[in-house]
């Protein structure tokens, strides 16, 4: 092992004892360290923090994508300056942070019912049926692919109808109500899966066909499988459909009700963050622009409510 991965290890096993879970950055800064090691570098540089940043796997020309990617770098190479003072910190300034938020894929009614259905086509019969209930719950609670991954068995009161999340994206805990329809199809998941896994093998709520808990790296896979299959396809020039964009239509689906049955939106904007788990509410406010039709219906009800329309502005 190289002393600069040993460093790494130690760094990593450190933050997370304080807390942090480091999955994407924990990543990208072993990716780095294997860059640093091909090289023959014994030491962090900052022509090689922006060399590994800016070549990335997957080819991304995104610069705000590589600038995050730069600040796995510069953060280890503050820490290693303490111990080696030859370590270099790369420039902050070197790659644009100006953060473009990607408009997302909003799935049809008739869409999520198709992703559904080619869900049931999943082999072994377990896969599909954990597959249907996944894109169902995330498609009516808005919850992230992950929270709904690692839901406790405890976590959820069919009872009551709640189910509680406390495994967030920013360490918060939050409770989320279930339509009664929501209820009776995890009650029907529940059952199917105590039948088929008498002892349970894994702690959480949904389990893989082996019982246990659903791994993170191949539901990408599976997903472009449904998509593939329920025949969606992104208009040219557009993000392919996500499994997160559920996300984002439960969302949009939540906003457009809430203007056409008449409510007062910016009330209720404080409320759909908390459900959603946004700490900043802007990351939902950001929808309003984002979506077209939302902006027309916000731009709509403003003329509405300034005496003249366009004439007052």
């Amino acid at each position: 092992m190289s002393a600069l991965r040993a460093r790494a290890e130690e760094y990593l096993a450190m933050r997370r004892a304080l807390g942090f879970r480091l999955t994407t950055q924990g990543r990208h800064l072993m990716s780095f360290v294997r860059f640093c090691e091909e090289r023959g570098a014994d030491r962090v540089t900052a022509d090689l923090a922006i060399e590994w940043a800016t070549r990335t796997t997957r080819g991304s020309g995104d610069e705000v994508y590589q600038a995050r990617r730069l600040d796995v770098a510069r953060i280890f190479a503050r820490h290693l300056q303490a111990l080696d003072p030859a370590t270099e910190i790369p420039p902050e300034d070197v790659l644009s942070r100006r953060y473009r938020r990607i408009p997302p894929y909003l799935y049809s009614p008739a869409e999520v019912a198709a992703l559904m259905s080619a869900a049931d086509g999943l082999e072994p019969a377990m896969r599909a049926a954990t597959w249907r209930t996944l894109i169902g719950l995330l498609a009516v609670t808005g919850m992230r692919q992950g929270e709904a991954c690692r839901l406790e068995r405890d976590d959820i009161d069919l009872e009551a109808g709640t189910l509680v999340i406390t495994g967030s994206k920013f360490g918060k805990s939050r409770q989320v109500f279930l339509h009664p329809s929501a209820v009776v199809a995890l009650r029907a998941y529940e059952r199917t899966r105590n039948r088929v896994f008498p002892e349970p093998g894994a702690g959480t709520f949904l389990v893989n066909s082996r019982g246990g808990p659903l791994d993170g790296h191949n539901i990408q896979h599976t997903f472009a499988v449904l998509i593939a299959a329920a025949g969606i396809h992104a208009p040219p020039g557009r993000r392919a459909p996500r499994l997160h964009d559920l996300r984002h239509t439960f969302t949009v689906a939540t906003m457009l009700d809430w203007y056409r049955d008449g409510g007062d939106v910016q009330a209720r904007l404080p409320l759909l963050s908390t459900w959603l788990g946004h700490v900043d509410p802007k990351s939902t406010y950001w929808y309003l622009q984002a979506v077209p039709e939302l902006l027309a219906l916000a731009a709509g009800r403003l003329e509405r409510a300034v005496p003249g329309g366009e004439a007052a502005r």
